[in-house]
């Protein structure tokens, strides 16, 4: 079909469009409408908080060494303690949010059993500030008042929920801690109960030293009171043949650092 000569383009032709006039021609008062765009930010919002919400208060951590740098000093684990290794260590399941997040009555959040459940599944907590007597290991003799520091303390927190305040994270990857237990409705500080009985001393170390905010002189005094009333471990010391667990590793790691160079 021939079109008149007056005309020159076929008038079905298509004109090329370019972007800009496409964004142009775009309605954009839709996107800028506050009755859109409000709930789109609170959408947003609430799901950004809920996120950082979940991994800061209820991500459970499974290893001290897995403890976000941030965390030190500034945050609390809550659990179930699982395991008393010695007179100042346990192991201790994270149990995030405790009984509001669904702790032990929720079917799918329940401590594990047995060893396979557990393993590479707990923290280890050392507890800050105090020094108990050292067991036999390594070939060397256990302390005066270890078996008793351990059996205390397996009977005061074995199996019961405790809250740890984690200030770092020591040479053998144990968060180190102090810890409350709850005891009749009162919150007891575990290391501070074992001064006062006896069953151990007052951590000394030239560096790393920790005892949390405040707990220093009160966990000294306590110990002075044990002292003053022959308790535990101080009923039967000479002064001048007692030895602290701190010194008691320092003398054997000598030791054995000599034994090996020999």
């Amino acid at each position: 079909m021939r079109w008149p000569p007056w005309t020159s383009k076929d008038p079905d032709e298509k004109k090329p469009v370019k972007w800009t006039d496409t964004l142009n021609a775009t309605d954009w008062t839709h996107y800028t409408d506050p009755r859109n765009v409000i709930p789109v930010v609170l959408l947003t919002a609430t799901v950004l908080g809920s996120y950082s919400f979940y991994r800061s208060y209820l991500r459970r951590i499974p290893q001290a060494a897995l403890i976000a740098p941030k965390f030190w000093r500034k945050r609390s684990l809550f659990g179930r303690v699982t395991s008393v290794g010695d007179g100042d260590g346990f192991r201790l399941f994270h149990m995030p949010g405790g009984r509001l997040a669904g702790w032990e009555w929720l079917p799918w959040r329940r401590v594990p059993e047995g060893r396979a459940g557990l393993k590479d599944n707990t923290v280890s907590i050392r507890i800050a500030g105090i020094d108990a007597p050292e067991g036999a290991h390594f070939g060397h003799p256990a302390q005066p008042y270890s078996k008793e520091a351990l059996d205390w303390l397996t009977g005061y927190i074995l199996h019961r929920r405790v809250r740890a305040y984690v200030y770092k994270k020591d040479q053998y990857d144990r968060a180190v801690a102090t810890v409350y237990v709850r005891k009749w409705l009162l919150r007891r500080d575990v290391g501070y109960r074992m001064l006062k009985l006896g069953l151990a001393t007052v951590y000394e170390a030239k560096t790393g030293a920790e005892f949390g905010p405040g707990l220093e002189e009160k966990y000294r005094t306590a110990e002075w009171w044990a002292k003053m009333r022959r308790k535990g471990l101080w009923g039967g010391a000479d002064e001048k043949e007692f030895e602290t667990p701190r010194n008691y590793k320092t003398k054997h790691g000598q030791s054995d650092s000599n034994s090996k160079t020999a």
